[in-house]
């Protein structure tokens, strides 16, 4: 698989041949969707919930420089230390500094997108550090090699027969012959390689859901207490976090936390959620001796001020992923980049701009259902479009889709030509249908009649179906709601 979004197209087709990965992708998105529309169900405030929790991250970002100036000081207050990086380059370099300093050769983590996103782990492996990934999934494909698939179950693509052959191959010292069958047992080994790791670390590092203003807290969700080892055990706790994720105060960060494991998993919370203050204190009974937080901008300050502001206000739930269409049929690896799915289309072109991710905005059919199942109720198909926009304006599509919008702009200003040739249209698809009622080549369409039939034309347009009081159109919209 091409790990670049420039690559789309291509890791696409790759996806979609792929019978394992078609397998795996099969199970994944009705358990996701399923479970969340039965825990906001049992939650009658929940879309009350996700108005406040909107207008607690607009607030916020209108005023991110004063709380993160309160963040930090509260920070500093508990006897933590904040590191601003403007770059990676900047991130990366403080992390690796910091560890050098109490001379590790081995971190911890927990599961982080800032790290993937600043490719953290080959930079310490690069200068003689070991990264030990903490949780499951990200243990197992960093085993595996490969990028996380999903933003909330990193190895989704991962079949449990693969995974043994995967612990087979790198747990050389257990016995071969043993049970790995059933997912108890690989959880088992894998609990028992990462127990000496999490003792042997003399630096955690984890990630952030949320940035507490008030207190200079950093809150972490888990299902598997990887992250509260990773952060107490070790002498050091780095938090790895991008600027957006502050919020003023913790009842905001509770508020948040009520919609995002509802529709992450369908969980009306998470099994661990820890908020970390600073380094341990004389009455604590564990805890890292050093509290770091490296705030990274990469590029969000620019997305502050401009069309795609609405996207920091994602508290990476992947509930846009869990019900998109496009990400069901390809997974995330397709999309090349750290964020796949709705958010990924949005998010990527907008930190590496639009001419090397152009691809990433058009893998959307624009159903809108991001948009209806995002807790945030971030306008995702807007953001979209407003891509798609840069992209003809600018002239980075193909010359075949620059040719076909113009072609249609042509006529869709012409409205009495446009009706005159969508009438022919449609009467020529609905003769190649035929009495099949479908068509199995078609040759402006050959993506789709690859993989599917394409449904034949009624032979005669909406509009005149509309005009005519066709029976279905008068059932579905009777003539007291339709506007002349």
């Amino acid at each position: 698989m091409q790990n670049s979004s420039s690559e789309f197209e291509k890791n696409v087709s790759i996806a979609l041949a792929d019978k394992t990965l078609q397998k795996a992708l099969s199970k994944f998105q009705d358990g996701f969707s399923v479970r969340r529309t039965q825990a906001i169900e049992r939650l009658p405030e929940f879309d009350a919930l996700r108005d406040r929790s909107k207008r607690i991250k607009e607030h916020t970002l209108k005023y991110l420089d004063y709380y993160l100036e309160q963040f930090e000081r509260g920070v500093v207050a508990s006897g933590g230390h904040v590191h601003w990086a403007v770059t990676p380059e900047d991130a990366r370099q403080k992390i690796l500094e910091i560890c050098r300093g109490v001379g590790t050769t081995s971190v911890t983590k927990g599961k982080s997108m800032i790290a993937e996103e600043i490719a953290l782990n080959p930079y310490l492996e690069k200068n003689g550090i070991e990264p030990i990934e903490t949780d499951l999934g990200e243990y197992i494909i960093q085993l595996r090699d490969e990028p996380p698939s999903h933003i909330i179950a990193p190895a989704i693509h991962v079949l449990k027969e693969q995974v043994a052959a995967t612990f087979r191959k790198a747990h050389s010292n257990f016995d071969p012959s043993r049970p790995l069958e059933k997912a108890r047992a690989l959880v088992d080994e894998a609990k028992e390689v990462l127990r000496a790791k999490f003792l042997a670390a003399d630096v955690g590092i984890t990630g952030a859901n949320f940035l507490v203003a008030e207190t200079g807290s950093a809150v972490i969700v888990t299902n598997e207490g990887n992250c509260d080892l990773t952060q107490t055990l070790p002498r050091v706790h780095i938090v790895l976090a991008s600027l957006e994720k502050v919020v003023p105060t913790l009842e905001d960060a509770t508020t948040l936390l009520r919609v995002l494991a509802r529709s992450a998993t369908g969980q009306e919370f998470s099994t661990y959620t820890t908020f970390a203050t600073g380094p341990k204190r004389s009455s604590d009974m564990d805890g890292p001796d050093e509290f770091h937080v490296v705030l990274l901008d990469n590029g969000r300050s620019s997305i502050l001020g401009g069309n795609f502001r609405e996207i920091l206000s994602c508290i990476r739930c992947g509930a846009c992923m869990n019900h998109c269409p496009v990400y069901g049929a390809v997974g995330g690896h397709a999309y090349g980049g750290v964020y796949p799915g709705p958010l990924g289309a949005v998010l990527t072109p907008a930190l590496d701009g639009i001419a090397s991710a152009s691809a990433l905005p058009n893998a959307s059919t624009l159903c809108g259902r991001c948009e209806e199942v995002c807790p945030m109720r971030i306008p995702l198909p807007k953001l979209l479009r407003h891509h798609r926009e840069q992209e003809f304006s600018r002239q980075l599509g193909s010359t075949r889709s620059r040719l076909s919008l113009s072609i249609w702009a042509f006529f869709a200003k012409r409205p009495r030509l446009y009706g005159v040739v969508a009438a022919i249209s449609t009467h020529l698809l609905y003769m190649a249908g035929g009495k099949r009622g479908h068509i199995k080549r078609l040759l402006f369409a050959s993506s789709w009649t690859g993989g599917r039939d394409f449904p034949a034309s009624q032979g005669r347009t909406f509009q005149s179906l509309w005009a005519s009081g066709d029976s279905l159109i008068s059932k579905a919209w009777p003539t007291s709601q339709r506007r002349q």
